[in-house]
C-alpha cells in the first residue's frame, strides 16, 4: 500500500505516462454536489445525495459499500448510462474539465468509450452474445478512429496479449459463453480499453470470480493503470480488493461519501463508525472455530423515505440524540481526510483502530496481503 503522500509517479510510471498530471491540468473527473434521483409514480429514490469527489489523471479512487449504498449509481451517473425517464441529476459532475450532465446526446456518445470507459460486474450481460467478442472490439474501435477493419482486428489481437488471455487468435473468434468466467473479464478489459480512454470505471469486477481469478484480475488492473497512467473509479464492497489497488478510498451509506482519504489511513486510522464497522466486519485470515464475524446490527435504510439526522443514526453504537436530529457536515481531518460524523472523538477514543497488522502493498504484486489470497 502506498503511504499517503504517495503519488502514481512516485510509485514508478514514466512521466510519459501521465500527460495530464501538471498541476493546472483539469482533474480525470471531478463531482460537486452530485445527486442522481429515480422517479416512479408516487416514489422518489434519492439513491446518490450531493456527493463530492475528485480523482487526478494517475489515479485510483475505490468506492466502498454494501449493496444499495450508491455506489454504483454513482459510477453509472459519470457516463450518464441510467434512463433518462425517470431519471434526474444534479450538481455537477465534470470530465476532463466537461460537464458531462450538460452534454447533448451526440457529444455524449462520442465520450463513451473514448475518454470513458467501463468494465461491467457481469461480462457474459455487457458483452453482446450474437457477435464474437473480438468483432466487438473491432466494432468499438471503427466507431471512433478512422481506422481500416484489418488495423482494428490487430489492435484488437495486441489488446487480448496484452489482458494474458491464451491463445489470443483463436479467441478472437469466440462468442462470450465460450469463454471462462475469468477470460471473459478479460476480455471485458480488453473492450473497455480498445479506444484507449484516460478514465475507466470499473463497476464490481470482480465479485463473480472465484478467489485466485479475482487476485489475477487485480494484480492486472493494477499493472494497467500504472503502464498507461489511467485514472480508475473502482466499486466495490470489499475492502481487501480495494486495498489492494486504491490510492484513496470513499465509504458510501444511503447515498453520501461518509468518510474518504489516503487509503492507507482509512485502513489503519478509520474516523466514521460505519467504516469502523466494516473492517471489523471482515476476516483478518484464520478463524478458530466457534469465532464469529462482528456484524453491522440492523439493515440500510430505505433511499425513499430515510431517516433524519445522520442514516446511519439507526444502526450506530456511538449514535447521539444531536445524530437523529441533523445531518452531520463533512469534517477535514487534514491531508485529505474527511468524514461525516457528530461523534468523530468518541469514536477514535473508545475503539482501537483495525488492520495495524498487515497492512497491504501495491508495490509487490507476487505477495498480496489481501484477504483474497489466503
Amino acid at each position: 500500500m502506498a503511504d499517503a503522500g504517495d503519488t502514481p509517479l512516485a510509485r514508478g510510471s514514466s512521466p510519459e505516462a501521465l500527460p495530464d498530471t501538471a498541476p493546472d491540468a483539469p482533474p480525470a473527473m471531478r463531482m460537486r454536489g452530485l445527486t442522481v434521483e429515480f422517479h416512479a409514480p408516487g416514489k422518489r429514490v434519492q439513491a446518490v445525495n450531493g456527493v463530492d469527489l475528485s480523482l487526478r489523471q494517475g489515479e485510483v479512487v475505490a468506492l466502498i459499500g454494501e449493496s444499495g449504498s450508491g455506489k454504483s449509481v454513482t459510477l453509472r451517473a459519470i457516463m450518464r448510462l441510467h434512463s433518462e425517464r425517470g431519471t434526474r441529476y444534479g450538481g455537477r459532475l465534470d470530465v476532463a474539465g466537461e460537464d458531462v450532465l450538460a452534454m447533448a446526446p451526440r457529444r455524449l456518445a462520442s465520450m463513451r468509450g473514448r475518454q470513458v470507459a467501463m468494465i461491467f460486474q457481469e461480462p457474459l450481460l455487457a458483452l453482446d452474445p450474437v457477435y464474437p467478442v473480438g468483432a466487438q472490439i473491432v466494432e468499438a474501435i471503427r466507431r471512433h478512429e478512422d481506422v481500416s477493419r484489418a488495423e482494428a482486428r490487430a489492435r484488437a489481437l495486441a489488446l487480448f496479449e496484452r489482458v494474458r488471455i491464451p491463445s489470443p487468435e483463436r479467441r478472437l473468434a469466440a462468442h462470450a459463453h465460450e469463454m471462462s468466467g475469468g477470460m471473459r473479464q478479460r476480455a471485458m478489459i480488453a473492450l473497455a480499453l480498445a479506444c484507449r480512454p484516460r478514465l475507466l470505471l470499473a463497476d464490481e469486477p470482480t465479485t463473480a470470480l472465484d478467489a485466485t481469478v479475482q487476485i489475477q484480475i487485480l494484480l492486472l488492473l493494477r499493472e494497467l493503470q500504472q503502464e498507461m497512467g489511467l485514472a480508475i473509479v473502482f466499486v466495490t464492497h470489499d475492502i481487501g480488493a480495494a486495498a489492494e489497488v486504491a490510492d484513496r478510498m470513499a465509504v458510501m451509506y444511503a447515498g453520501r461519501i461518509v468518510e474518504q482519504g489516503p487509503a492507507a489511513v482509512l485502513l489503519t486510522r478509520p474516523r466514521h463508525p460505519y467504516t469502523l464497522s466494516l473492517l471489523q466486519s471482515r476476516s483478518h485470515g484464520a478463524m478458530r472455530k466457534g469465532q464469529r464475524l462482528q456484524t453491522i446490527p440492523g439493515s440500510p435504510p430505505d433511499l425513499s423515505a430515510l431517516p433524519p439526522g445522520c442514516a446511519f443514526a439507526p444502526r450506530c453504537a456511538w449514535a447521539a440524540d444531536a445524530c437523529r436530529a441533523a445531518e452531520p457536515p463533512d469534517v477535514p481531518l487534514g491531508a485529505g481526510h474527511s468524514a461525516r460524523c457528530l461523534r468523530l472523538d468518541a469514536v477514535a477514543a473508545s475503539r482501537p483502530m483495525p488492520m495495524q497488522q498487515a497492512q497491504p502493498s501495491r508495490t509487490s504484486p507476487q505477495a498480496p496481503a489481501n484477504p483474497l489470497a489466503a
